[in-house]
């Protein structure tokens, strides 16, 4: 799936994680901020990163501000802004489909 222009997914509530993605330069550029990073940033960026790959996404600037979502929720919300930024309509949105 390709990126073709900015979008968010999420809110910056407690139990949430805000992501937003952009067009990127042929790589997958992670920023990550969470308020529970010490106990699992690793996880964090494992989830996101294997999110992307199931989606197909190669080349992504992605900004996750993360509330100390489960990941299910980070799943949802990356999944979400990617489809929201490649302009697939409603009816080619295979929601729940690709995210396991």
């Amino acid at each position: 799936m390709v990126v073709q222009k900015p979008a968010v997914a999420g809110t910056v509530e407690s139990s949430d994680a805000l992501v937003s993605v952009e067009p990127g330069d042929g790589r997958i550029e992670l920023t990550l901020t969470s308020s529970v990073m010490n106990q699992y940033g690793r996880q964090i960026r494992e989830t996101v990163l294997e999110t992307l790959e199931r989606l197909d996404v190669k080349s992504v600037k992605i900004n996750v501000v993360d509330k100390g979502a489960l990941d299910c929720t980070l799943k949802a919300r990356v999944e979400c802004a990617v489809f929201r930024s490649s302009d697939a309509s409603e009816k080619d949105i295979p929601w729940g489909g690709v995210v396991r």
